[in-house]
């Protein structure tokens, strides 16, 4: 693997979602609750937590008769720990980003960043879908060696053979659901403690949609101008997940060349 042609620059994490990202029915968001914009993008429906100033890492769609005042509770805490993420990152220095900060709670940090980074895969994802089908891709894998299979451990509990757009697909809905499930990731009450587990495997997964993308699709992020992007929020990655031992170094082996070349330059 020629580690240079990926890592052909590095760009600020972007303060709003990019042009290629952006999803055709994206408004910028003033309320003080979070909503989930979606739009279809050949078989992909692209989620997105979205975040204002106000809004926080938890987030729910709106009931039709409940008032936002009734159903959407925050954690000031998160909110503190959101806007601690865009300062830092705003400064450039990702690996001062990425550090706890002094005083905090791992388990509200490891949330925050968690639900930060399912959204950064899933824009990126989303601009390839168009690309990425059953027939170019018609498994999961990274490089010729690297081939992942499926199963959550509930509906799918043997590991099946699908396609990368499936794959993407089952974990997007996976991860939503953990997501969305208050006893995994609690707005009130404290973490559950296999809470660091359920984070391992959610960021373990989403690195192996970045492996893919670069070992199936990285000249068509080139091709779109996004490498930029790409290489910064693969940097951000990998930089938070060192930081706290998220992922065994033997998950990140069709990777590791360019992993090791942001861990160690």
């Amino acid at each position: 693997m020629a580690t240079g042609k990926y890592l052909s620059g590095f760009a600020p994490l972007p303060t709003e979602i990019s042009r290629h990202a952006k999803p055709s029915n994206y408004s910028e968001i003033t309320t003080t609750y979070d909503t989930r914009p979606t739009t279809e993008k050949g078989s992909f429906t692209i989620r997105l937590a979205v975040h204002n100033h106000e809004s926080l890492w938890a987030w729910k769609q709106k009931p039709q008769n409940v008032s936002s005042q009734e159903e959407f509770s925050f954690r000031s805490k998160g909110l503190q720990l959101k806007k601690h993420i865009e300062a830092t990152l705003g400064s450039g220095n990702l690996r001062e980003a990425v550090r706890l900060p002094p005083g905090e709670d791992l388990n509200e940090w490891l949330a925050v960043n968690t639900v930060d980074f399912f959204n950064q895969v899933n824009l990126l994802y989303g601009t390839l879908t168009e690309f990425c089908t059953s027939s170019s891709c018609p498994t999961m894998s990274a490089g010729p060696k690297y081939e992942y299979r499926w199963a959550d451990g509930i509906t799918i509990k043997k590991p099946i053979e699908v396609s990368a757009p499936k794959y993407v697909e089952y974990l997007m809905d996976w991860i939503e659901a953990q997501l969305d499930n208050e006893s995994i990731f609690p707005k009130s009450a404290p973490f559950p403690p296999n809470f660091q587990d359920v984070v391992k495997t959610i960021l373990k997964r989403l690195f192996r949609v970045y492996a893919h993308i670069y070992h199936s699709h990285f000249q068509k992020i080139v091709s779109l101008k996004e490498e930029a992007h790409l290489n910064t929020c693969f940097k951000h990655f990998v930089l938070f997940t060192w930081e706290f031992c998220l992922i065994d170094k033997g998950e990140l082996a069709p990777l590791y060349e360019i992993v090791e070349s942001i861990l160690y330059c």
